[in-house]
């Protein structure tokens, strides 16, 4: 298992320039690494959403690598978006599924499947790119700056294990979304 902190680190360690749509639990994590906030987009609220908001951006800046930060449980409760994703195939689209077996955001319940679900096979399935599975850090590190330079689309599931999540001081997706437009609009 890969401490999920960590793991947000080595994503955070290849960002360059690259739009951040970040959910539930993950979220968190990299609001506490993120240096350049005015690139993130923070989806609170709406579980399930982060991989078909992070098309939506990866469709409108087909220039810019768009990395999607979601969770397990959130995919699963919008799993046909593999198949939309795949179907529109941004090739600047990277999505990472923090996998970690439960609902951390709504209390620990396990999510249905738990240990069964391959989140890479269903991707492949789907017509994604590529898909990778990760349960150890140091593949990881060696690994993700070569993945971010594939083609998109592209799904990483890391198999992770939460900590205790550093204190960040959270933004609305009102005030991402303002940022963000005066950030493109200046580029």
């Amino acid at each position: 298992m890969i401490p999920s902190l960590e793991a947000v680190k080595a994503i955070h360690a290849h960002r360059r320039q690259a739009l951040v749509v970040a959910t539930m639990t993950a979220r968190e994590e990299w609001d506490a690494v993120s240096h350049d906030r005015s690139l993130d987009l923070p989806l609170f609220g709406c579980m399930g959403k982060a991989s078909s908001f992070g098309l939506g951006l990866a469709l409108a800046q087909p220039k810019r690598k768009v990395l999607v930060i979601d969770g397990d449980g959130s995919l699963l409760m919008n799993l046909g978006s593999l198949a939309t994703v795949a179907n529109k195939a941004p090739a600047n689209y990277y999505h990472f599924v923090f996998e970690d077996g439960v609902y951390t955001t709504t209390g620990g319940q396990p999510i249905p499947a738990a240990g069964k679900v391959s989140f890479a096979a269903m991707a492949r399935a789907a017509g994604y790119a590529s898909a990778y599975e990760f349960d150890n850090l140091e593949e990881l590190v060696t690994e993700v700056g070569r993945i971010l330079q594939q083609r998109g689309p592209v799904l990483v599931c890391l198999k992770v294990r939460h900590g205790e999540i550093p204190k960040s001081t959270p933004r609305t997706i009102q005030q991402a979304v303002k940022e963000l437009r005066e950030l493109l609009a200046r580029a």
